[in-house]
Formats: C-alpha cells, sequence, structure tokens
C-alpha cells in the first residue's frame, strides 16, 4: 500500500460466502447472474469479476461493450473455468460496438427492431430480449411489439437465448406493482412459445426480487419449465454484503450477507484545536473546547459523500480509527467535508498519528450508514467511489 491515500479492499471470502447465500435463497433450480456494471458498484471491476469467477459465477452482467471487454481479459488470467463465464451486455449497444461484441463472444440485450438491424452481419449470434412490463425503460413490450421483434431476430438468424424483464417493486412483499408485471411478463413468454422458440434462459428480478420471502422465485422456475427454460435471477448489491429492505415482510437473505468492501485512507495529519477554532469551509463548526482532530486526504471529489459533514447543530458521519490500544472507535467528522479534506475529532482515540489507516467504509461504519445521512441508496453511496 505504499504511497496509497485512499484505497478499496475486497474480502473474496466475504464475496464466495454472499455468492452461496445468494444461490441458496435463490433455490437450486436457479442460476445466480453476478451484476458487475458500474465498476462492479465501485469494487473494481476487473478484480471483482474474476473473484466471482473463482467463487463459481457463471454469468456476469455489465452495463457496455467496453465494460464487458475489460471483464474478459481479467477472467482470461482467472483461470481455466473462467473462460466459459457468459458476459451479458444489460444497458444496449450502438452499431460501433458490434465488432466488439463478437470479438470478445458477449450476449447482447435487444429490445428494438433497429439493435437487430445493427446485428444483420452476425448469424448465430445469442441475444436476449427485455420485456418491458413496466418499468418504463429498456423493453420491448408484449404484444404486436414484440411479434415483429422476434420476427425481425428470426430474419437476421439470431438466436434468442434469453428472455427476461425487471420489477419497480422487487423490495415491496406482495406488491401488487409486481403481480401486474408477472401477468404481462408470462405473456410475453408466451408469445415466444407460440412462435416455436424455445430460450435457454428466463430471468428477472434483483437482489430484492432474491430477498422478497413471499415466494415469486417458485413462480419464476415454473415460467421457465413452461417453455422448457432454466430460471436465472441477476443479484448485485446482495453480493456486495447489502439488501434494500423489503417493505412488509422481513428479508430472507439479508441478516446472512456481509459487506464485501472496505475503503480506506490515511491520517495525513493530526493537530490540536483550542476553544472557539472553527473547522472548515463556512466555520460551520467551532470546538467548544480543547479537542484534537486528524485531517484526512479525501473529500467528495472520491466519493466522500458532502452530506456527511458534521456541524455544532448537525451531527454528520463517521470513520472508525484505531487508537494505541488497538481498539477502533468512531471519530466524528466534523466541518464540512471538501473536495479532498476532511477533518474528524479524534479527541477520544489516543496515540493517533499521520499514516495511520482509518476506515472510511466497512465494519463499523456501513453504506447504509452513509446512505441514511446523504437521504439515498447504498447503490448510489458505492457508485460514487471513485476509481483513482
Amino acid at each position: 500500500m505504499a504511497g496509497l491515500k485512499v484505497w478499496v479492499e475486497v474480502s473474496e471470502e466475504r464475496l464466495a460466502a454472499n455468492l452461496h447465500a445468494v444461490r441458496e435463497a435463490a433455490g437450486a433450480e436457479t442460476e445466480v447472474l453476478a451484476v458487475v456494471k458500474a465498476n462492479a458498484y465501485g469494487h473494481g471491476l476487473e478484480r471483482y469479476s474474476a473473484a466471482l469467477a473463482r467463487a463459481g459465477a457463471r454469468w456476469l452482467g455489465v452495463t457496455c461493450v467496453s465494460e464487458g471487454a475489460r471483464v474478459r481479459e481479467a477472467l482470461a488470467g482467472a483461470g481455466s473455468e473462467a473462460a466459459s463465464v457468459e458476459v451479458l451486455v444489460m444497458c444496449g449497444f450502438l452499431p460501433e460496438d458490434v465488432g466488439a461484441l463478437v470479438e470478445h463472444e458477449l450476449t447482447p440485450v435487444v429490445w428494438t427492431q433497429e439493435q437487430v438491424g445493427w446485428l444483420g452481419g452476425c448469424a448465430g449470434m445469442r441475444v436476449h430480449v427485455e420485456i418491458d412490463t413496466g418499468m418504463g425503460r429498456q423493453g420491448v413490450r408484449p404484444g404486436a411489439e414484440l411479434g415483429e421483434l422476434l420476427d425481425a431476430a428470426a430474419g437476421a438468424g439470431l438466436v434468442v437465448e434469453g428472455v427476461f424483464t425487471h420489477f419497480c417493486e422487487s423490495e415491496v412483499a406482495g406488491s401488487e406493482v409486481t403481480r401486474v408485471q408477472q401477468r404481462r411478463f408470462e405473456a410475453a413468454v408466451g408469445q415466444v412459445r407460440a412462435r416455436g422458440l424455445r430460450p435457454a434462459w428466463i430471468h428477472a428480478g434483483n437482489s430484492s426480487f432474491i430477498d422478497n420471502p413471499v415466494g415469486e422465485g417458485s413462480w419464476l422456475v415454473e415460467l421457465a419449465n413452461s417453455v422448457g427454460a432454466r430460471a436465472m435471477v441477476r443479484s448485485g448489491l446482495a453480493l456486495y454484503g447489502y439488501c434494500l429492505a423489503i417493505e412488509g415482510d422481513a428479508g430472507k437473505v439479508r441478516d446472512a450477507l456481509r459487506p464485501v468492501m472496505t475503503w480506506k485512507t490515511r491520517v495525513l495529519a493530526v493537530r490540536e484545536l483550542a476553544m472557539g477554532e472553527t473547522v472548515g469551509y463556512g466555520a460551520t463548526f467551532v470546538a467548544s473546547g480543547a479537542m484534537r482532530v486528524a485531517l484526512l486526504p479525501v473529500g467528495y471529489a472520491d466519493g466522500l459523500r458532502r452530506e456527511l459533514s458534521g456541524s455544532n447543530v448537525r451531527q454528520g458521519g463517521w470513520v472508525m480509527v484505531r487508537g494505541r490500544d488497538g481498539v477502533e472507535r468512531r471519530a466524528a467528522i466534523v466541518g464540512r467535508v471538501s473536495m479532498n479534506l476532511t477533518v474528524v475529532d479524534v479527541t477520544g482515540v489516543e496515540g493517533v498519528v499521520a499514516g495511520d489507516e482509518v476506515v472510511l467504509l466497512g465494519d463499523g461504519v456501513t453504506a447504509e450508514d452513509h446512505a441514511r445521512l446523504a437521504g439515498t441508496i447504498p447503490y448510489e453511496i458505492f457508485c460514487g467511489v471513485r476509481e483513482r
């Protein structure tokens, strides 16, 4: 770690345990696609993808073709089994991406006839068709629109390997919105079956769908079996050690998960403050007595949210600092988080000196803690961690 002032550590042991827990919750008949898009939610795309392959993941989901290419390079050095891992490009592509799709053996998601046209010279390519059952983002609508897309795919010689949808209320137990989306998806799968197509995969749902205790997983297996396919779910957040709370019930996998990421920095300097001295922009924090503070070389440019700032009238976030006795303690953020610097109160932590490691995110201070203070969700906290 020489020279590093801000870095991320990932536990492969916890990652493998989280993958196992998700598989247990999904059931033996359901495959799990591990979502590594957005730089693996800030965890580091290459390292995380290789670690998941070593842990037994057989499908990885990326945002775009460039991420897919990076994943393929990472998998090339992750052992012989990693070479057989499938990579699904989940968020579309453009005409200039087609060559890379072929070169890196990536599986694209399609939902428009225009996309099918771009793949016109790729007869035999496997594609997954996304059905819009209510998200209103990506996806082809069931009915005439889906029929025309399937005809176009057949005309281009594409192989419809998968059919899937995404739910907008997976974190709500017994959601009527989810039930409506399920019925629409069933109709779409029926259309696919009626045209004589036999996709290998029928997939739906995210980590919350897996965690939801009301039994949607068995519905997915039954639907997949109806067309001779296998069921698959797509898990991202749970693999990283978190799940959104299920509204109206307790989740079935949440308690088995442990955070994979530890985000660290080092103490840059330590100083004494006298009563009345201020800290940071706007002088929002005023020392009420003698105190000792540590300066950290991290700020909102690195992804540490400005909403974690602490003042005399508002308690902000905290970090974990190890004292001379070897015990980690909370050190409150005082003053405003600035672009590259943050100040924390180490008055109660004996022996802190320049160079000491500090935990920004990990055991003792979670992404849920950051999210609560920032008024957002853990997904955004992770994705905000800069690659640098």
